[in-house]
């Protein structure tokens, strides 16, 4: 009876630790979420460019991912990257996805600080110093994801691997959801 009410209340209480919030993402200028794609504005184009440097970081148990990968591109000064992979665990989480298909964007920020996971992986780029992540984590229930964001904190180890780029090239514009 006592295993029956463990497997039961158990999940309940542990799942109780996640939260949930969803935030409205209005562009600067409010005028952008109303304004019609722009035919100066290509579909698609393209920038051709090298990696300078590669360059593999080592976060150790409980560093707040986000928080470390900003320190260490401002150390590094790496001012254009492409996020390659990433790999290891956390302890806790946050991120957040798009939750609307019309502008302006909403996020929805889901927050557990007290559920493990594995790192299967993690993308996107340092734009202009910036650093914007995207990270795929899962744990016996699946696989979820979505913007890396503070309070993912790693557990038994976190590595993430840098393709840093020149400065000769302009990324600023690449998550711009104005330039359309």
């Amino acid at each position: 009876m006592r295993k029956l009410f463990l497997l039961i209340v158990l999940p309940l209480l542990l799942s109780a630790q996640q939260t949930r919030r969803e935030e409205v993402r209005r562009s600067p200028n409010p005028a952008d979420d109303t304004r019609p794609n722009s035919a100066k504005v290509p579909d698609v184009y393209a920038m051709n460019t090298q990696f300078r440097r590669v360059v593999v970081l080592r976060f150790k148990y409980e560093t707040d991912l986000l928080a470390g990968l900003e320190k260490m591109v401002a150390r590094e000064k790496i001012h254009n990257a492409i996020i390659l992979s990433a790999f290891g665990s956390v302890r806790g989480y946050q991120v957040h996805q798009v939750s609307n298909r019309t502008f302006p964007s909403k996020d929805m920020y889901t927050k557990d600080p007290t559920a493990p996971a594995d790192i299967i992986g993690m993308n996107g780029a340092i734009l202009g110093g910036r650093v914007h992540a995207h990270i795929t984590l899962a744990n016996p229930q699946g696989a979820f994801g979505g913007h890396l964001e503070p309070g993912t904190t790693v557990f038994t180890f976190a590595s993430v691997t840098l393709g840093v780029l020149g400065d000769d090239i302009d990324l600023t514009r690449v998550d711009d959801k104005a330039y359309r």
